[in-house]
């Protein structure tokens, strides 16, 4: 019984998944992560969304403060996104995963981390829209900073 109902939900998925049509987007951004202090993060974004769920991969890289005892880090997550099937403003959350560097001085640790967050595209004009996100960072090893957040505004362009 069991394996008959794992046939039929894969084949459901199969077919929700080559029927809804998929989009694409691209965003690039500029930020500030607060922990322990203040300091700019650039990066960029890449997704394909169905209709409530999609997936990105994420590069970003927070600059170093050796003056405030403030670590840079470079990040590259994929992420899941639950989002609400709007076309103007989309509401999402954002969970994933991946592996970050961070270094302060001499000292640096490489290891993996996960990230949780959420945010809201506003369309501007066409595809271009308006990007805000804030995610929170749960690094494993012996980073100087385990929880580092982060906020940002972008540019996206969904094609």
């Amino acid at each position: 019984m069991m394996r008959v109902i794992r046939i039929a939900f894969c084949s459901a998925l199969f077919l929700v998944i080559t029927v809804l049509p998929a989009r694409a987007d691209v965003t690039a951004f500029w930020g500030v992560s607060p922990t322990p202090a203040t300091r700019s993060t650039k990066g960029f974004a890449f997704g394909i969304n169905l209709l409530v769920v999609g997936f990105e991969l994420e590069y970003a890289n927070t600059v170093e403060d050796p003056l405030g005892l403030a670590p840079g880090l470079r990040t590259g997550m994929v992420n899941g996104l639950v989002q609400t099937p709007t076309s103007k403003t989309e509401i999402y959350l954002t969970a994933g995963g991946g592996f970050f560097r961070e270094r302060l001085g001499s000292t640096a640790e490489t290891n993996i981390g996960t990230n949780i967050g959420g945010g809201v595209k506003i369309g501007l004009a066409g595809p271009l829209r308006l990007r805000l996100d804030y995610r929170v960072y749960s690094l494993r090893g012996a980073p100087i900073e385990p929880h580092p957040q982060r906020f940002y505004a972008g540019a996206n362009l969904s094609f």
